[in-house]
């Protein structure tokens, strides 16, 4: 996985043909490191997100929904103020370096023509989103600062002088001759996917795996025809956009990734390709930076009650054996005639063993006989009453782990919009303080995830415990179909038909088990039963209902699938 020069180049080529020439019509920043740029362009309109992450930086064109601020940050006002009706007058990439400008023309206040520039920098943690005044070298402002103390090279502030990333003195690879590849190495040194990464520009260690790969070992002629045939290809923009899935690892690239064993799914764009890869990575990620402190308050909590369970369960042994305590005061009672004050152990014969066996009832020296008696009689009736007690805590305790377990699968596949839901349900429950401003506030509907079948029937999925509430208590129809996996965590599912087809049913129970903490497994049971015979017992937990009358079925989680149906909605 490496956003390279490469990949970087296929980026810079595709936006060329798309969006070259496109008046920029709209800007928005849905995060802090994210910029989205709308583009009308050869009749269409088109995205490209801009991301400064410091996880997942990235450019590409993209077709997905982002929430924006309700206020836009001061970087985006200002690209706002420059660029909004410009046009995109030329794309570049620096060399083979990770490095895009983006040249626009715009017209400034007194109608003249002005040209600026956004220079798109993704370099891992350095990564960095600038607008230029071109004319004048200046910094217009950066989505990242980097001030004289973070870096004595080169500053990044409003009214500097932009200063480019150092060079690397690396060969561009599109560049290279035969002779000048080969004299590159020391064939002694062995490693020849390191020495072609530390020699050329642009070519990430899983690209030059591959080089290496496509060569027989050690041979000079065939490892340089092997690296002259994959830049060829990138010189004359064929590219092979593909993903590789090796167990829980995946790939991108733009060529052929023969090295790799591995699931492949070749795309026809590098932006479909980079979109699928990062779009849920990219917005897991967000969700991590803005939702940390609540992903470890409810796994502290859902842990809290597990090992809560763990020692009531200890308690309730304990309690268990109160009829031993019982016993104990009893024959003590009976022998009391035989025992003294100052004895540590009674051994008397157990009346009650059909054999007539000896035990050993630990005393009190301190105490008399009959207060060793009455001693063992109150601790029986505290461990007695106390049973119930305890069985009640542990019920109480239970439902609390499923409550908090169902909450970490919640977060496990939440967006930015079903943090804030799960976060205002914690204040509603008393679990959080309310940390916003007083005031009444008019309840909005929660947001649900839409998806329709290929047979055309929608299908509705609630991915936390208010939207599953809405959309299974208040919005589906009594007999509309109702789904859930089988005694696992996981979303409620609507299909929004009376009568849906058996393929709409399996496509709803892959979504059923894709929003599940059984993702990723095979063969998942899945409930289905009509709204009508399902109900929210009174006082129990958001998001908690039981059914009956239902029917079970098995599917796999298909993450394309689920892809695919969201598209068509």
């Amino acid at each position: 996985m490496a956003f390279d020069g490469l990949v970087t180049k296929s980026v810079v080529d595709e936006c060329k043909k798309t969006i070259e020439g496109g008046r920029i019509s709209k800007i928005y920043q849905p995060t802090e490191t994210d910029i989205i740029l709308q583009i009308r362009a050869g009749g269409e309109n088109r995205r490209l997100l801009i991301s400064a992450s410091l996880t997942f930086p990235r450019v590409h064109l993209s077709d997905e929904t982002f929430s924006n601020p309700t206020e836009p940050p001061m970087f985006c006002m200002l690209l706002r103020k420059h660029c909004e009706g410009a046009i995109i007058d030329r794309i570049s990439q620096v060399g083979m370096e990770r490095v895009i400008h983006l040249d626009m023309k715009v017209r400034d206040e007194l109608g003249d023509w002005k040209t600026r520039r956004i220079i798109v920098e993704i370099m891992g943690r350095h990564s960095n989103i600038i607008l230029l005044d071109v004319e004048r070298n200046l910094i217009l402002d950066g989505i990242h600062h980097v001030t004289p103390a973070m870096s004595t090279h080169r500053v990044v502030l409003p009214g500097r002088p932009y200063v480019a990333p150092p060079e690397q003195g690396k060969k561009n690879p599109l560049l290279c001759n035969k002779e000048q590849f080969i004299q590159s190495f020391d064939y002694n040194a062995g490693k020849l996917d390191k020495q072609i990464v530390d020699r050329f520009s642009g070519v990430s260690p899983l690209i030059a795996k591959e080089i290496v790969h496509r060569s027989p070992l050690g041979d000079r002629d065939k490892l340089w025809e092997s690296f002259q045939n994959l830049m060829t290809d990138v010189r004359d923009g064929l590219y092979t956009p593909q993903i590789v899935t090796k167990g829980d690892k995946a790939y991108f690239s733009i060529t052929d990734l023969t090295h790799l064993d591995g699931a492949k799914k070749e795309f026809e764009t590098i932006h479909s390709c980079l979109q699928t890869f990062f779009e849920r990575r990219a917005e897991r990620d967000a969700v991590r930076q803005k939702a940390h402190d609540l992903i470890r308050f409810v796994s502290n909590e859902r842990d809290k009650n597990e090992k809560k369970i763990l020692k009531l369960e200890e308690t309730r042994k304990e309690a268990q054996e109160a009829d031993q305590l019982k016993l104990y005061g009893e024959l003590i009672t009976a022998y009391m005639h035989e025992l003294k004050k100052g004895e540590h152990v009674a051994r008397v014969v157990n009346y009650y063993d059909e054999e007539g066996s000896m035990i050993d009832i630990p005393l009190d020296p301190l105490k008399t006989p009959a207060e060793n008696a009455q001693s063992y009689y109150r601790k029986y009736n505290k461990a007695r009453n106390s049973l119930h007690v305890i069985e009640e805590q542990i019920e109480l305790a239970e439902k609390e782990l499923e409550y908090f377990d169902g909450l970490v699968q919640q977060l496990s596949y939440a967006t930015l919009e079903d943090i804030a839901e799960i976060r205002e349900e914690l204040v509603e429950e008393g679990y959080l303080r309310f940390r916003g401003k007083k005031g009444k506030k008019k309840p909005e509907k929660p947001h649900l995830e839409k998806y329709l079948s290929t047979d055309g029937i929608e299908i509705l999925v609630g991915k936390n415990n208010k939207q599953n509430e809405y959309l299974t208590n208040r919005l589906a129809h009594p007999m509309e179909t109702w789904l859930h996996t089988k005694d696992i965590p996981g979303s409620h599912v609507v299909i929004r038909s009376k009568e849906p087809t058996e393929n709409t049913l399996k496509e709803a129970a892959s979504l059923a088990a894709y929003f599940s903490k059984a993702r990723g497994s095979n063969q998942i049971p899945v409930d289905y039963t009509l709204i009508k015979h399902v109900r929210k017992p009174s006082g129990s937990k958001p998001g908690y209902v039981i059914y009956e009358q239902q029917k079970t079925i098995y599917v796999s989680s298909d993450e394309e699938l689920v892809r695919t149906l969201r598209q068509k909605n």
